[in-house]
Order: structure tokens, then sequence, then C-alpha cells
């Protein structure tokens, strides 16, 4: 019998775009022995659109700052033309966190700081994070940024998931006591989702929401002016003693969990990562279901992993609501999965229709 030789491992196609020579080739280089073939650089936006419809790479990585067009208005291009995973390869400063929001919000599926400004002459401390994140970007599903849902606030569509309740008891949003609270757990190609989510939400939003965003500290600021800016509802990063109230938006702060007091109020807290995260949406929705009991909700969205689903099923347990966004508009469907799989969600439902979805929750 003649042993044939295993088929070879498809390699991860990279192109690498940077307006500095010197940091194209230190990319090329991390990148180096890993599971990625290199199979092109581009000097600025128009070269590495050019060459995103000649060599259809798998994954970009991408610079903010070139000359001729940013690297937000290059992502928003891409999108349109040929939407293809791109990281944000990034300095670390809140300038940098503005112009990262901007390109994650366009469509950029994550990002990852550069340690050591715009031209980082060592990469190899972010090597092993840079792999990662490439190559979870390589099974993302990018979609063009859409403008926020035009349909009737009173129109959405939603599926039962496996195993749901049938129906839900009466909530009085008039009851004395704590507000109605939503957590909203989402990571890769939540900025994005935010953006098309969170400028939907009516005025007259009878709930409390707190969105755990997996992003590190000096990025969740950004993130809430940038949403606060497009909505008609205020949005905040959550401060340590807040009360969540009706009809605003507090985002968690990076490089803390948040959780909630006895009375109901925010406290920040360093402990350890949990699902290698710090926010993580298992913690806050965990709390939320102790604290808030029936008056909470929770809402797993597009991302990485199985963060929010413990916390998911913790506030099901409680009698409280849970939603997860549906798999043709997620950019990967991990956490929605993880979540319907463990059987904590009663509902699915497109992005699209999920702002619909709280207003009458």
């Amino acid at each position: 019998m003649t042993t044939g030789t295993p088929p070879p491992i498809r390699r991860i196609r990279v192109l690498i775009v940077d307006d500095s020579l010197f940091m194209r080739a230190a990319i090329a280089k991390a990148l180096a022995g890993g599971p990625f073939e290199v199979v092109g650089q581009a000097k600025d936006g128009n070269d590495a659109i050019a060459q995103i419809m000649r060599l259809a790479p798998d994954v970009v990585t991408m610079d903010f700052n070139m000359p001729g067009m940013t690297g937000a208005e290059a992502v928003r291009q891409v999108m349109q033309q040929r939407p293809t995973p791109v990281v944000m390869f990034s300095a670390h400063t809140r300038q940098g966190a503005k112009e990262t929001f901007d390109a994650l919000a366009a469509g950029a599926v994550d990002f990852l700081t550069k340690p050591a400004g715009e031209v980082s002459v060592d990469l190899s401390r972010i090597t092993e994070e840079l792999t990662r994140k490439l190559i979870a970007a390589s099974q993302a599903r990018p979609r063009p940024a859409s403008p926020p849902p035009t349909r009737p606030s009173g129109s959405f569509t939603a599926m039962r998931a496996p195993g749901a309740s049938s129906s839900w008891p009466a909530i009085p949003v008039t009851s004395p006591g704590l507000t109605r609270l939503c957590v909203i757990g989402i990571s890769t190609g939540g900025p994005a989702a935010l953006s098309e989510l969170v400028p939907a939400l009516p005025p007259d939003l009878r709930l409390a929401i707190i969105v755990v965003q997996h992003m590190p500290a000096g990025f969740t600021g950004p993130l809430a002016e940038r949403l606060d800016a497009l909505s008609r509802v205020p949005v905040s990063e959550a401060r340590a003693g807040y009360r969540p109230l009706a009809g605003h938006v507090l985002i968690a702060p990076g490089d803390h969990h948040l959780e909630f007091d006895d009375r109901g109020a925010i406290a920040l807290t360093d402990g350890p990562l949990v699902n290698g995260c710090r926010p993580a949406a298992d913690v806050t929705m965990t709390s939320a279901a102790r604290i808030y009991g029936r008056r909470a909700l929770a809402i797993v969205m597009t991302g990485m992993g199985k963060d929010g689903a413990a916390g998911a099923l913790a506030i099901k347990r409680a009698d409280g609501k849970t939603l997860a966004q549906d798999q043709a508009s997620s950019v990967i469907y991990g956490m929605p999965k993880a979540a319907i799989d463990l059987g904590a969600i009663d509902e699915v439902a497109p992005l699209a229709d999920i702002a619909a979805w709280l207003r009458y929750a």
C-alpha cells in the first residue's frame, strides 16, 4: 500500500500596510515562522486597496497615519470594494485611540497597539498577540459599516433559540426600586456593531444599558465619546459609584471588571482576567443577575470565545430576558454561539433589529 503525503497546511495570506519601510520589514520578520505567508507590502492606503483587489489576502495589517489616505478611510473603501479582515496597528496615544475607533467603526476587525510608537524597533514582545489576532481575524466575516436602521421602531424579527421558554413574565417599568438594566457583551467586530446599534436607540428608552466591550484602557473613553456624538441617548464611560439610569448607555472601562454593589451602583475591580478578558461580560452579567434579578437583561453579540455565555445563563436563571446576535450579522459568531449552545439564550435577532428588541423587551 502506498502511503500518501498529507496535504500541506494552508498558510494565512497577509498583506502588510505601513508607510514606513522599516515597519513593514519588522512586521514581516515578526510573522516569519508562523502560520503566515506575507503576500505583499503596501506603502499607503491607495496602494493597499490596489493590492487587496489584486492579491485577495486573507487578512491585512494596516497603519493609521499614512500619506494621502488615513487607515480608517482605507478600511472604509476596502469594505465597500472587497470586504477583507483588517487588523489595525496603532501607536498608543489618545489621538491614536480615536483614529483606531474610526477604523473599527468603518469595519476593521481588531487592533493592536505598537509597543514603542509609530516606528517600533522590537516587535518580539507583541508577536504572540499579533499572531493570535491575525489568526482570529482571518476567520472573520467583515461587513461594510451600516447606517442606523430606517425601519419603523416597532418592527423587528426575532427567533426563539433552541429550548427557549415560550412566554415571559410581565415586569412593570414603573416598579419601585432599581431600574431595568441590560448588559451587552461584545468583542471582535464590536465597535462597528455598536455604531449601528446605539444610534438606533430611541431617546425614550426605558432601561439602562451597560456595554462590556473587550478593549484596553485608553480606548473605551474615545469609544464612548464617539457613540455619544452619534446617538440620541447619552453615552459615557462608566465610573465607580455611577448608578445606571434609564435611557443612558455606559461603557465599561478598559482593564477593569464592572460589578454592582447592593444599591445597584457601579463598582470597578482589578480582579483576575476572566475568559482572558478584563472587563469580562460574565463578571458584569453575573453581578447584574444577583443585584437586579428579573430586571436584568443580557445581549451577547459578535466576538471570539465564550465570554457572556455563563453571565447570560445567570440572568436567564434570575428570570431576566436574554438575546443573542444572529450568525449572519456577526463578524465572528463565537460568543453568541457559545451562549446559545449553553442554553442561555431565549431569542436570536439580527443586528439591525436589536434596538427595537430593547425598546419593547
